[in-house]
């Protein structure tokens, strides 16, 4: 009897060593972290830059047909972009619009030559340098230190949110938009992944564009984490591992992170889900800010800006403003 506890104990020590080395293998690292001259010091608390990209990458032309996701495979834009601060005085999601108007910081080109920097739409940052221009111009702009990067693209987000059965949401009105194929009626539902990605992606029902969309990506991202991290589904196999074949193996990030630092990250989202953290958008001084080009972008407050990264920092609680 004893040697067959014995045996049930070291089964399930292998199982679990096993199963942590399988899912730690899944993740797929990049060196987007690097130094510079001029790089923000460490602050307090954890800071993670969380990308959802527009990569298609994994889907056949019928899925992307299907996602009303378009086929342009030969670039990445960030969709969506958010800081999560992890400290003491609670959790803090910030929203970035993607249209911000910042400068750029001088990058290697494709061809290797220097690119002059300039100032742009934030999201220009990661189409033309990727992961680490995005990271370098976040913590220029912003003077935080990012610890820890998370990107996602199109087929991943589906898949994670498929491997959970889907993600309970509350949908305050009726929603359609043609551009990204949602219909959804108002109340109570379970969202499927093609469904979530198109709730995440819309716009064009908000009265204001973007900011309105930042705020249903903070609302669901919250709801999946909580969902997701929840016993129910780390507990139960047939859910467990097709969510971290689904999201370690369509997930990027940066080189020294790894599943404890994931870990941590769904327990912050979480918490912001719960009630004990928060989520806030980058204050807005200009919403419709006309460059020279006649484009509009985004311009922050730079005094309410300024206040709120300097909590961030400091690990200290984040300002409210009016």
């Amino acid at each position: 009897m004893k040697w067959s506890v014995f045996g049930v104990l070291i089964a399930v020590m292998v199982t679990a060593v096993s199963t942590w080395f399988w899912a730690d293998s899944k993740l797929n690292h990049e060196n987007v972290l690097a130094d510079y001259p001029g790089r923000p010091a460490a602050g307090k608390g954890t800071n993670w830059l969380i990308v959802g990209s527009d990569s298609r990458q994994g889907l056949t032309d019928a899925e992307q047909d299907d996602l009303h996701t378009g086929h342009d495979t030969d670039s990445k834009r960030s969709d969506s972009m958010m800081i999560l601060h992890i400290g003491d005085n609670g959790n803090t999601l910030m929203s970035i619009p993607r249209d911000s108007w910042v400068p750029i910081p001088e990058h290697p080109g494709a061809n290797g030559k220097p690119v002059k920097g300039t100032t742009a739409k934030i999201n220009s940052a990661f189409g033309n340098g990727g992961g680490r221009l995005l990271v370098q111009t976040v913590e220029q702009n912003t003077g935080l230190r990012i610890d820890h990067y998370a990107e996602i693209g199109f087929g991943g987000f589906v898949g994670i949110v498929d491997s959970i059965g889907g993600v309970e949401m509350h949908i305050d009105q009726d929603v359609k938009d043609k551009d990204s194929g949602l219909d959804l009626k108002a109340g109570d539902q379970t969202l499927s992944g093609k469904q979530a990605l198109a709730f995440v992606r819309q716009r064009h029902q908000m009265a204001d564009q973007d900011l309105g969309r930042m705020r249903n990506q903070q609302k669901f991202l919250g709801a999946l984490a909580h969902q997701a991290a929840s016993p129910g589904n780390l507990l139960n196999p047939f859910t467990f591992y097709p969510l971290v074949d689904a999201g370690l193996g369509t997930l990027i990030v940066d080189e020294d992170c790894g599943l404890t630092d994931i870990g941590s990250l769904f327990l912050a989202m979480k918490d912001v889900n719960g009630g004990s953290g928060k989520s806030v958008t980058v204050p807005i001084g200009n919403p419709d800010y006309r460059t020279k080009t006649g484009e509009s972008a985004v311009l922050w407050d730079a005094n309410k800006s300024k206040q709120l990264f300097d909590a961030f920092k400091n690990d200290t609680a984040v300002p409210e403003f009016k």
